[in-house]
């Protein structure tokens, strides 16, 4: 990676209500909860906005409906450190996120890929147009297989550095991986896409063609494997984890950011300031409004 990298961003973004249970539903049951937060979320606009904050150039695109939602999403990602190109889709709703959360922080999420998944591949091509060899192209897995493909193709092409989260998990992610320079994923990923979830997982993906794969493990810390090196072990930070929402996209946006303005691949240190971030924003209740501030961030970095 080179200084003056730019992120550029392409995923979802969603409207984020957080209700808290006493225990996840089962199937048939009916339960009682609370209504606990309403958030900006999606898990291209969380990445977008922590890379914001962390003072990295950053752009999210990303599609939305024609309704209420959409301009409530304009709303506050106006108020982030982030240029925002909002595509809107005519007879489209725009996606928005039930999440469910247990006293002891974890989390049960569904999300709607309405707007998402519609994003045709010439648009989200086009909001490439102005990025320079070097520069980051962040996605996940709310995107069609075919606009995810012609993304990668098209970052390969330019020499962009591509970063992936596979979540949520599809059946064609394998197609992927040779154009991929880094991975995200966390346990369970892990276990359902190559069936480990340890350094053999790392191992497997790196054969698959990926530069740098980081498997988070919460409360046992990450490892950051790279080609032809030793798989490296980075604790986690300790925190009382009051709600898990948005955890993972803290991690990666701070780990890519920190590498990013260092003008460096990633490394231990990256990964060590992502565990930080990560563990404020467990602390915290919602998703948007949990993010570590530009302060924090700032004080963080500076570690």
């Amino acid at each position: 990676m080179t200084a003056n990298v730019r992120a550029h961003v392409i995923g979802n973004v969603a409207f984020d209500e957080t209700i808290s249970v006493s225990a996840m539903p089962e199937a048939g049951a009916s339960i009682l909860g609370r209504e606990e937060t309403r958030d900006l979320g999606g898990k291209g606009a969380n990445q977008a906005v922590v890379m914001g904050r962390t003072g990295l150039p950053t752009t999210l695109v990303s599609a939305v409906g024609e309704d209420f939602r959409a301009q409530t999403i304009r709303n506050q990602l106006a108020l982030e450190p982030v240029e925002t190109k909002l595509i809107s889709l005519a007879g489209r709703s725009s996606d928005f996120s039930i999440i469910f959360t247990t006293p002891d922080g974890e989390n049960a999420i569904v999300t709607t890929t309405d707007s998402a998944g519609s994003l045709a591949p010439e648009e989200a091509i086009a909001a490439l147009k102005g990025a320079k060899a070097g520069d980051l192209v962040v996605l996940q897995g709310n995107l069609s297989e075919v606009t995810t493909l012609g993304l990668l193709q098209e970052a390969r092409r330019r020499k962009l550095v591509t970063a992936f989260n596979p979540s949520p998990l599809r059946p064609y992610f394998a197609a992927f991986w040779p154009l991929i320079d880094i991975v995200f994923l966390n346990r369970g990923e892990a276990e359902n896409l190559t069936g480990s979830s340890n350094g053999a997982a790392t191992e497997w993906l790196l054969r698959s063609g990926v530069r740098h794969v980081v498997l988070t493990l919460g409360g046992d810390g990450a490892l950051l494997a790279r080609q032809n090196e030793p798989i490296a072990a980075i604790p986690a930070v300790p925190a009382k984890a009051i709600d898990t929402t948005g955890a993972g996209d803290t991690f990666m946006a701070v780990a890519l950011a920190s590498a990013a303005l260092r003008g460096v691949e990633l490394d231990n240190r990256a990964i060590s300031h992502a565990a930080a971030a990560s563990a404020l924003t467990v602390s915290r209740r919602g998703t948007r409004s949990a993010f570590p501030t530009s302060e924090e961030m700032r004080a963080i970095l500076a570690h």
